[in-house]
């Protein structure tokens, strides 16, 4: 690895550590030449599968486009970026689990609402009514009734589980 410093070729490991998620490893590094240190990340570089659209269309799968749209629905929600996160990785564990070159985009925005469900009703709410095109208010109130049966998030924290956690 070259030193962001002076360019150099060679530099060595100090230390290495998994990240907290254990996604990936961190590596601290000492140049060779002129001594400075510096982080470096190191992640599995996985193939996603391709997303076919309603069309028909197929695209490459985007992580971006992915956060951007949970995080719209989030938007001035008191949800912090670490649940978003969290709620990204998930997805992108269950995406990567199928082993599929390809997956609909109405699996994997169902997938979405899932996550969203769980995390925040109003969120889940806005992304439905943009991802399910509702038309007129009754869709809303449809969407709102089926909720209700449905314990809201603060009450799934409060309650014991009797089973170990299956979405990490």
């Amino acid at each position: 690895m070259y030193c962001p410093f002076c360019n150099a070729e060679d530099t060595r490991v100090i230390d290495s550590r998994l990240t907290s998620d254990g996604a990936s490893v961190r590596r601290r590094r000492e140049c060779t030449d002129c001594s400075e240190r510096f982080t470096t990340f190191e992640t599995a570089e996985l193939v996603m599968p391709r997303v076919v659209k309603n069309s028909g269309r197929r695209e490459p799968f985007d992580k971006d486009k992915l956060f951007a749209g949970i995080s719209r629905s989030l938007e001035k929600r008191p949800v912090g970026t670490s649940d978003i996160e969290s709620c990204v990785s998930r997805i992108l564990k269950r995406i990567r689990a199928t082993g599929e070159r390809e997956l609909s985009s109405t699996l994997i925005g169902n997938w979405i609402m899932d996550e969203l469900r769980d995390l925040d009703q109003v969120a889940f709410v806005r992304f439905a009514s943009v991802y399910r095109s509702f038309e007129d208010v009754s869709a809303f109130q449809d969407e709102i009734e089926k909720l209700k049966n449905v314990p809201s998030p603060e009450d799934k924290r409060k309650q014991q589980s009797l089973l170990p956690d299956d979405k990490d």
